[in-house]
């Protein structure tokens, strides 16, 4: 067995299994290896009720006085009982688990494990695992993996996978140069794999962590400069001169560029006119008009002969850069041919589509991932531009730029990083920066309040739409999980319609819902149709519903900061006076902490600093940076040493041996080809 046997060849993972495995990502051995655990179970000693932490898996050790109750709410069997200690008090719930009441016996010990939250002013753990004292002295000190999962998998199924694919591979020969290695303090390889996923100690957990992030971003940087060798020595074979049409579309915008917007247009000119193919990232925060600019980059490679084309992750989004593209050419009274194209048009639409583009009829083509199929061939295509770049994959940007011969590539992105980091994880790409918001856009006002604000919340709701806007609202889960009390957006939604006058139209959205639906919904709430649109993140990505002027999160605890700052960039997009309400059901101070963050500033780029701040390299198992570059293991926020120290050692390597020809890198270089083959990373190269 080596690490491409299929998942299947593992001693009770049959056809079934095996698809249910294919759903989070794993066909093989090796990829069973690399999917690493998303948190631990880790057993530590009982404590007091007065230590008690919130919203932190803890046991306590509790007497029984007496028998658990159990009643019936609506289709939920709820036994619950409770616990005292020096007059402080535990209330313990479970669902649909009655025999609970004929299990736990009045008058025994037992040490109940969970997660403890306050609710109405009571400390409350639900569903508890529960153990005898001398079960859970075995336990304590442990570690057991908790691995992300899909309907019918269970974490059993994967944990004995694992276990069984480690014993029967051969040992991994270490590929990292020794140097390094000893430098960095890195753990063996082999080692680290085994201690990621079933770590005796905490100590060995972090030492495996360390070693696998730093290969992570370490192979991802070597790939990353080779790249941008190749890029710095190829030729500009599409050399765009500066043309009056760009200027023309300048003069007839009602409003004048900002100064970083100007400056970042001229860098690119520079590149264009250039002697080498452009590769250059716009980073500007939401809001700050990087679509104008990619608009005059289009505009200058069609006036000089070339076709222009931009890629977005959604329909709903590609369809709005048509409009816009449109509505900016048609100021200037300037006619180019633009074609749309994706994945739901009629195969009649493709097919007079792809005529057009391959005849380059079609100047400026606007699409989804409907642009890279191998039906897509272009006539003379100079410039490839890429929106919300990071959620397009290593293949998929390639793939775009191989459309034409070597043409300009510009990437878009409203996830604000610290630059220090962008130069590092960037590293194939100029970086340009609009970190100017527009004079006439009035800054968001924020607030960040717990659950009792709810009701003072919808009165403003209600109040906004009467006025004619619209809102949003963000909910973490789709369907209801009794055994979290967070908000979902199904659930919510009903609630809410409950809650707010008939008269005011309320829909959900979320991605488990078909792509048809999800567009249907999406154009309705554009169109104004749609009062209220109660969704999951996946609202996250650039529409732009000007008229929508309140984003309301619910259990804005459970999201990064980074995140929050794009749903939040949903609003404040026209000229009405917008809001961001955070709700939040923590009381830690941590949380608070976080969350004030975002309350004091809307800058994203003064967010992201502060948060890596505030969040460090110690914090092992902290919400990622959803959105952002998503890694196996390592989180470009917690660890940005890392990242760092993996860069300069990436520099150095590559300085005394460029192309890893020496015979001591064989190994590396083996790694490095099959990192590259294999897609273990979900972003762009």
């Amino acid at each position: 067995m080596n690490s491409n046997s299929p998942i299947t060849s593992l001693k009770g993972i049959g056809e079934k299994t095996g698809t249910l495995f294919h759903r989070i990502g794993v066909d093989t051995v090796g990829e069973l290896l690399s999917y690493y655990p998303r948190t631990y179970d880790i057993y530590e000693k009982p404590v007091t009720f007065a230590n008690l932490e919130m919203e932190k898996p803890q046991a306590v050790t509790g007497f029984l006085r007496k028998a658990p109750d159990t009643r019936k709410i609506r289709n939920l069997s709820v036994t619950t009982c409770v616990l005292e200690e020096f007059g402080a008090y535990l209330h313990l719930t479970w669902f649909n688990m009655p025999f609970l009441k004929n299990t736990l016996t009045p008058g025994s010990t037992y040490i109940f494990r969970g997660r403890v939250q306050k609710k109405k002013g009571r400390m409350v753990m639900e569903h508890p695992e529960i153990y005898t004292p001398q079960a859970y002295e075995e336990l304590l000190n442990t570690m057991q993996p908790i691995y992300g999962l899909t309907a019918g998998l269970s974490n059993k199924t994967v944990t004995k996978a694992v276990r069984q694919a480690l014993d029967s591979l051969e040992l991994n020969p270490e590929y990292l140069p020794n140097e390094i290695r000893t430098r960095q303090e890195l753990a063996e390889y082999n080692f680290a794999l085994r201690a990621i996923h079933f770590p005796v100690k905490k100590s060995d957990l972090i030492l495996a962590r360390k070693r696998l992030v730093f290969d992570e971003f370490f192979l991802f940087l070597l790939a990353l400069r080779q790249l941008k060798e190749q890029a710095q020595v190829q030729k500009n074979e599409c050399v765009m001169e500066r043309v009056g049409e760009t200027m023309k579309l300048l003069a007839s915008l009602p409003y004048e560029l900002t100064g970083a917007q100007k400056k970042v247009w001229e860098e690119i000119q520079s590149d264009l006119s250039g002697p080498k193919v452009m590769n250059r990232l716009i980073q500007g925060d939401v809001g700050s008009g990087k679509t104008v600019v990619a608009v005059l980059a289009l505009l200058s490679a069609v006036a000089n002969g070339y076709q222009g084309a931009l890629m977005a992750p959604t329909e709903v989004l590609a369809k709005q850069h048509m409009a816009s593209v449109e509505e900016l050419l048609r100021g200037a009274h300037l006619q180019e041919e633009i074609v749309l194209l994706t994945g739901s048009m009629t195969a009649k639409e493709k097919r007079q589509a792809y005529e057009k583009i391959e005849s380059g009829e079609a100047k400026i083509v606007i699409g989804t991932h409907a642009l890279i199929q191998n039906q897509v061939k272009f006539h003379r295509l100079g410039l490839v531009i890429t929106d919300e770049q990071h959620r397009f994959g290593v293949r998929q940007r390639e793939t775009f730029t191989e459309k034409g011969s070597h043409p300009h590539v510009l990437v878009m992105s409203a996830t604000p990083i610290p630059r220090t980091l962008a130069i590092i994880i960037y590293g194939d790409l100029d970086i340009s920066v609009i970190d100017e918001l527009p004079a006439n856009r009035l800054p968001i006002k924020n607030c960040v309040v717990d659950e009792s604000y709810r009701p003072t919340a919808y009165r403003f709701l209600e109040k906004e739409i009467a006025a004619g806007r619209q809102i949003y609202i963000i909910c973490p889960m789709v369907e209801e999980n009794p055994e979290l009390e967070i908000e979902n957006v199904v659930d919510y939604t009903r609630k809410l319609r409950e809650t707010l006058s008939s008269s005011i139209t309320i829909e959900y959205l979320h991605g488990k819902m078909k792509a048809s639906e999800k567009n249907e919904i999406m154009e309705r709430f554009v169109q104004g149709v749609i009062h209220i649109l109660v969704s999951t993140t996946v609202i996250e990505v650039g529409v732009n519903v000007p008229n929508a002027t309140v984003m309301m999160v619910e259990n804005a605890e459970r999201f990064g900061l980074a995140q929050l700052h794009q749903l939040r960039g949903r609003v404040g997009r026209g000229s009405h006076q917008s809001y961001c309400i955070f709700v939040s059901a923590s009381d830690s101070k941590d949380t608070k902490k976080r969350l004030e963050i975002l309350n004091q500033s809307n800058d994203g780029f003064y967010i992201a600093s502060q948060d890596l701040k505030l969040r460090g390299p110690g914090d092992l198992f902290g919400l990622r940076q959803s959105g952002l570059l998503e890694f196996r293991i390592g989180d470009v926020f917690t660890d940005a040493k890392i990242l760092q120290t993996a860069s300069e050692e990436a520099g150095k390597l590559l300085k005394k041996d460029p192309r890893l020809e020496c015979k001591e890198h064989d190994a590396l270089n083996k790694k490095l080809v099959q990192y590259r083959e294999s897609g273990l990373v979900k972003m762009s190269l």
